[in-house]
C-alpha cells in the first residue's frame, strides 16, 4: 500500500525498555502523541522490551495490518545497553524474516542523537 503521492505508507515503533508501573508509558506514549501531530501520515504506535505490552512484533503486526508498507523503529533508550545492542538487531531480523515485503529501518538510540544531547544539557541546568 502506498500513500496517494506513491510513497510507502510509513509505520513507527517508538521502543522503549518497559515498565510495570502504567504511568511510566505516560511520556512514551506522549512522544507518540506528538509525532503524531507532526506526521500526521504516519501510523504510529509504542512497544515495549519487557515488563508492558505490546512487545515489538506485535505492534509491529499492528502497524502492518493497519496498512503500513515501511517500518522505522526509534529505540527510546539513553544509553548503548544490552537491549539495544544484542536483544534489537536479533528482533529486527526476525520481523525482516516474517514480513519480507515490508522495508525496516532501525534507527540509532536516542541518546546518541545529538539534539537530545544538547537538550538534556539545557534542562540540567536551567533556573
Amino acid at each position: 500500500m502506498t500513500t496517494p503521492a506513491g510513497r510507502q505508507a510509513l509505520g513507527i515503533v517508538l521502543l522503549a525498555h518497559g515498565s510495570r508501573d502504567t504511568r511510566w508509558r505516560e511520556p512514551i506514549e506522549a512522544v507518540a502523541a506528538r509525532v503524531t501531530s507532526r506526521a500526521p501520515d504516519a501510523l504510529v504506535t509504542c512497544a515495549y522490551m519487557e515488563l508492558a505490552a505490546p512487545d515489538l512484533h506485535t505492534a509491529t503486526a499492528a502497524l502492518i495490518t493497519a496498512g503500513a508498507t515501511a517500518i522505522r523503529v526509534v529505540p527510546l533508550f539513553l544509553g548503548m545497553g544490552k537491549h539495544a545492542r544484542e536483544d534489537l538487531p536479533h528482533q529486527i531480523e526476525a520481523l525482516r524474516q516474517a514480513w519480507p515485503n515490508t522495508e525496516f529501518t532501525l534507527t540509532r538510540i536516542v541518546g546518541e542523537e545529538p539534539e537530545l544531547v544538547e537538550l538534556l544539557a539545557r534542562i540540567a541546568i536551567k533556573n
